[in-house]
């Protein structure tokens, strides 16, 4: 146990050893459905081809990582990584759904490179505008305030993709019915893990009523977001619904 905690310590500290925010291992990926993981400089995703979205994408938020840089919006475009193509940006013209980000821009504006590097359609997913820049863009923003107050945590974040969802455009690109977000972060050798699964809708909730076990994600999803944990340590964490040990104020 005491390896595998050394293990998790030492993979979080290749985050920001250079340029890029993806470590030189990449074995705390969670896993892939598809077996089509892209990794770019700031963060790695699993590609469904089936869906046209990511069915996770991941990386981890440094302390200093939520700066107020503004830098100008590029233009959305496929993802050159995926090669069977990410969904084409005309799917969300007049489709009524934003471009909703996966890898937040806001959460990568230490750098004119790592900010752009969020917009690919390869990490966006259709969202309802009053979803988007509703509760989840507070749930983005609670993150980011975590961040600092943890020193920096992991992020993993995606739509619920199943069956018989709505879709969108020429490419049927699917609007998903739940999305979900899982932090863990290791400060001083104690480990916490929190998981959100919010319902695609508009929400003045408090965000501390959408946390769910992470266990009850993998359930839904059908993929083991932290695989590299020491099993007795993972299934602790992940059994886990309590929000009373993260900061909601």
């Amino acid at each position: 146990m005491i390896y595998k905690l050394f293990s998790i310590a030492l993979i979080f500290s290749f985050f920001g050893t250079s340029k890029s925010n993806i470590p030189s291992s990449f074995d705390y990926f969670p896993t892939s459905t598809t077996n089509k993981i892209i990794k770019h400089d700031f963060y790695a995703l699993s590609y469904n081809e089936k869906y046209e979205q990511a069915e996770w994408v991941t990386y981890y938020l440094k302390s200093h990582d939520g700066t107020t840089n503004h830098f100008k919006r590029p233009r959305f475009m496929s993802d050159p990584k995926v090669s069977s193509e990410s969904a084409h940006l005309d799917n969300y013209k007049k489709s009524g759904f934003d471009r909703g980000h996966l890898c937040a821009a806001a959460d990568m504006r230490f750098s004119k490179e790592a900010f752009d590097d969020t917009f690919y359609t390869s990490n966006i997913s259709p969202q309802k505008h009053s979803f988007n820049d509703g509760v989840w863009k507070r749930l983005e923003d609670k993150t980011r305030y975590w961040s600092q107050k943890y020193n920096g945590i992991y992020v993993v974040t995606g739509g619920v993709l199943q069956k018989d969802l709505k879709t969108i455009g020429q490419e049927n690109v699917a609007v998903p019915n739940y999305f979900y977000k899982i932090l863990f972060c290791n400060l001083n050798g104690t480990c916490k893990m929190v998981g959100f699964l919010v319902p695609h809708k508009k929400s003045d909730a408090a965000l501390y009523t959408f946390v769910v076990s992470v266990d009850s994600i993998e359930k839904m999803t059908g993929i083991d977001f932290f695989p590299q944990l020491e099993d007795r340590i993972e299934n602790n964490l992940e059994q886990k619904s309590d929000y009373k040990v993260w900061s909601f104020n």
